[in-house]
C-alpha cells in the first residue's frame, strides 16, 4: 500500500481481514498550503473532491456554504458535517452530472494541481488546501502486487522503475499509471475502500488462475 499512513488504516485492515499480508509503504505525503482561514459563507456550493482538502477545511473553514457536495463517502465523512450531495460514482465526472446545472457562486477545494473540469464546468472559484510530495523509500517491499490509490501514488510509483504490477482506485490513476509504464492489472469499480479491497481480490483470483 503506497497510501500516506494516517490513510492507509481501513483499507489495510480490510485487505488483512480478506487474507491478504499488507506491507505499507507509503509514496507520497501530504503539505497543507493556502490561507489560513477559507470564508465559506458567501458560496451557494462548496465542492470538495479528496479527504485531505475536507480534512483542512474542518481545520480552516469559516461560516458555512448553503449546500456542499462531496465526491465520495470517505471524502464526506471528513467533512465537519454530512454534506448535502455524495456523489453516486465518486468522480468528477460523477459529481459534475449530479449538481444543479445553474449552481451559483461555487468554491472548489482540493489538491494544488487538481483536475480543473468541475472548476471550469461550474465557474467555480478555487482553492488549493495541501499538496502532494513524493517520496522515495530507502527499500521498497517484495510483493506481489502494489495498490495505487491515486494519480500522484501512481506518478511516484512510476518514479521507482519497479516492474511490480499495480491496482487502480480508478480511471485517472489507471490513465497516470499507464501513460507512465505501470501495469494495471485491476482497476476498482467503486472508487473507494470496498471498490480496491474487490479489484485485489480479482488480482489475486486471476494470478492464481494464470
Amino acid at each position: 500500500m503506497t497510501r500516506p499512513r494516517a490513510d492507509a488504516g481501513e483499507l489495510a485492515a480490510r485487505l488483512e481481514d480478506a487474507g491478504f499480508d499488507v506491507a505499507l509503504c507509503p509514496l507520497i505525503e501530504v503539505e497543507p498550503i493556502g490561507p489560513a482561514e477559507v470564508d465559506l459563507s458567501s458560496y451557494d456550493w462548496l465542492v470538495v473532491t479528496s479527504r485531505n482538502a475536507a480534512r483542512e477545511l474542518a481545520r480552516r473553514g469559516r461560516g458555512r456554504a448553503r449546500s456542499v457536495a462531496a465526491v465520495g463517502p470517505g471524502t464526506a465523512a471528513e467533512l465537519p458535517e454530512p454534506p448535502d450531495l455524495i456523489a453516486t460514482v465518486s468522480t468528477q465526472e460523477g459529481l459534475l452530472a449530479e449538481l444543479p446545472q445553474s449552481a451559483g457562486r461555487v468554491l472548489f477545494a482540493g489538491a494544488e494541481g487538481a483536475r480543473r473540469l468541475l472548476a471550469d464546468e461550474l465557474q467555480a472559484d478555487v482553492v488549493a488546501l495541501y499538496r502532494t510530495r513524493e517520496l522515495r523509500p530507502e527499500a521498497f517491499p517484495d510483493v506481489d502486487v502494489v495498490v495505487l490509490a491515486s494519480a500522484s501514488a501512481a506518478r511516484a510509483y512510476a518514479a521507482l522503475g519497479l516492474p511490480t504490477p499495480a491496482v487502480s482506485i480508478g480511471p485517472q490513476t489507471t490513465a497516470e499509471a499507464d501513460a507512465r509504464g505501470v501495469t494495471v492489472i485491476a482497476e476498482a469499480v467503486s472508487q473507494d475502500v470496498d471498490g480496491l479491497v474487490d479489484a485485489v481480490r480479482a488480482a489475486a483470483k486471476a494470478a492464481a488462475e494464470a
